[in-house]
């Protein structure tokens, strides 16, 4: 018996080799234009009958020679692909979501553009070998007038959450396969990024596949960055490290900031899903800050901003880039040197909201630990000379008793001197020479 609900292809607790054995018999009835030879009453779900007319149309052949979907995109474009798609900064929140059930149930998490090339394919690596046989693979393009009936094509063709089981893929080589696919829209715009996918053995469909990507779709529809009308992203870039008034960049324009914009500006950069006037009054001003008082600034922001600021929650749109991000990127990485080399000085060095103290901490203690790891005295000069680490006596101690007499560190070693004795004064470390 097919589901009641339309929209998915197996009801919980089916039989599935007995589902897929009848409908290996309504697809070969279907294409090659013969009735079923059983006597069976059957016929193809009504969104997989118009699916499969829509991609006969389109030349899609169901035993193709080669089985696999085409492939549209080089290697070295993937990135870039990537880059432009809208939907990076979602993917953290669709990992968490999706990440762990995808390697539970031996499935793959698929994200895809508008256009239906898949962009990452992450999840069981016994399962992704064997998608590779079917060009299952970043780069290949799964749209229905490319690949046939599948998920994700048909998903994107009827902007609508839908399942695919078995047979009710049109190309043979997919029979062994079920996927549960649903669109990316932004959650402001409406318009339609790309989509979400779950990909697995057909041995392991389960109709609870198409609403956890559905709700992951609905969820990080505020992540996901809508093209400008030329087609491309909205970017905008903001400087804060070594200054007290940071500026951003929105393309069209540069605006330098009041302090207290650009601690806003850092905070919401710094959360990408967003902040409430509540918690963004406690990032700023501690447990006395009043939200009131926060959206006053919010507002005067917004004139500054326009469009670049959404609300509720309060969030930077567009694509986000900031100088302390490629910091914590680079320290992420564990890229001492380039770490090192972005850090043009603490972030927002004389603000004292609670949030931006914390990010600047954080920032400063993750180079530090990077540096320090390489092993690598030049980078731990280099962070020693720096304005977070000019009086990181330890370090100092550390690189001193590494190089002991080595002429170039005189200055370090009489900074470490100085710092030495204001350390005994106080009862902490100090360094002997």
């Amino acid at each position: 018996m097919p589901p009641r609900n339309p929209w998915i292809a197996v009801e919980a607790g089916a039989d599935l080799p007995a589902r897929d054995r009848l409908l290996r018999r309504v697809h070969e009835a279907f294409f090659s234009g013969m009735s079923d030879e059983t006597g069976e009453r059957a016929s193809p779900r009504s969104v997989i009958a118009a699916s499969w007319r829509r991609s006969r149309r389109a030349g899609v052949e169901p035993d193709g020679t080669s089985g696999r979907a085409q492939r549209s995109l080089e290697p070295g474009s993937l990135e870039e692909q990537r880059a432009g798609s809208g939907i990076a900064p979602a993917l953290p929140l669709l990992r968490q979501l999706l990440g762990a059930h995808a390697r539970d149930a031996r499935h793959l998490l698929i994200v895809t553009d508008r256009s239906g090339q898949l962009l990452w394919v992450e999840g069981d690596r016994s399962t992704r070998r064997l998608a590779e046989r079917v060009d299952l693979v970043p780069g290949s393009l799964w749209s229905e007038p490319a690949a046939g009936t599948n998920a994700m094509g048909t998903s994107l063709a009827i902007d609508h959450a839908v399942q695919v089981f078995s047979a009710e893929h049109e190309r043979a080589s997919v029979h062994g396969w079920t996927c549960s696919a649903a669109p990316l829209h932004n959650s402001r715009t409406g318009e339609m990024i790309g989509c979400v996918d779950l990909t697995g053995p057909a041995n392991t469909a389960h109709p609870h596949s198409l609403a956890l990507v559905a709700a992951a779709a609905q969820a990080v529809g505020g992540l996901l960055v809508p093209a400008t009308t030329d087609g491309q992203l909205h970017r905008l870039r903001i400087d804060a490290l070594g200054v007290d008034h940071a500026t951003i960049d929105l393309g069209d324009r540069l605006v330098k900031l009041s302090r207290r914009h650009s601690d806003i500006v850092v905070l919401l950069a710094a959360h990408e899903r967003g902040l409430s006037a509540e918690q963004l009054a406690l990032e700023l001003f501690g447990e006395q800050g009043k939200p009131v008082t926060a959206r006053a600034e919010l507002s005067r922001l917004r004139r500054l901003l326009g469009n670049s600021l959404d609300t509720d929650p309060y969030r930077l749109s567009g694509a986000v880039e900031a100088d302390f991000l490629d910091v914590e990127r680079r320290v992420g990485e564990g890229h001492a040197g380039g770490a090192l080399d972005c850090y043009h000085g603490p972030l927002l060095p004389r603000s004292d909201a609670p949030g931006v103290v914390e990010l600047r901490r954080g920032l400063d203690a993750g180079v530090r630990a990077t540096v320090i790891r390489s092993g690598d005295d030049h980078l731990l000069k280099s962070w020693l000379e720096s304005p977070a680490g000019r009086d990181d006596l330890p370090a100092l101690i550390l690189l001193l008793r590494r190089r002991p007499g080595d002429p170039t560190l005189a200055i370090l070693g009489r900074h470490a001197a100085r710092l030495s004795e204001e350390s005994r004064a106080a009862g902490s470390v100090s360094y002997s020479g």
